[in-house]
């Protein structure tokens, strides 16, 4: 929700738009607003507010209220809908927080896993390297000591 205080009537435009550019939201000529998206991309998410009016040093003063999650929900509205009051509603809020937190716990324990996942086959692939380097070095030296003993040898110091 969004609410202009002009001091000479300007107007705002608001735009929401996404992270891979897709708009959201689109609003010209306003004083006041309200809306609400359901996001189905992950990232930063970018509002921009302008003043529509073409006056030069006309301000204006905007309250957000930007609200995510289970706070962006019109209790007001559910409660009325489905004739409900006091400990029944508050009893729905915090069931829906706990479904809430119970998602973000599923979704944290799939990260802990994929990430557990990726770990581990850098250690293995890290182990791969170190063993694979430590043999070169045996061979290299190896080879330095069969050719220095073949070089000794030519000049008759062994």
């Amino acid at each position: 929700m969004y609410e202009s205080h002009p001091s000479s009537h300007p107007t705002v435009a608001v735009k929401v738009t996404s992270p891979y550019g897709n708009t959201l939201h689109h609003s010209e000529n306003a004083t006041v607003g309200q809306f609400a998206f359901t996001t189905s991309e992950a990232g930063n998410y970018l509002a921009c507010f302008w003043i529509d009016s073409a006056e030069k040093g006309s301000g204006i003063s905007i309250n957000l209220d930007w609200k995510i999650g289970i706070a962006a929900k019109d209790w007001d509205v559910i409660a009325k809908k489905e004739k409900i009051e006091g400990v029944e509603l508050e009893l729905r809020k915090l069931e829906v927080a706990v479904q809430s937190i119970h998602q973000n716990m599923i979704y944290l324990k799939a990260r802990e896993a994929e990430m557990r996942t990726v770990s581990e086959k850098t250690n293995a692939r890290v182990a791969w390297f170190s063993i694979l380097s430590l043999s070169v070095c045996i061979v290299v030296s190896v080879l330095q000591l069969w050719h220095l003993q073949g070089y000794f040898q030519k000049k008759k110091l062994i």
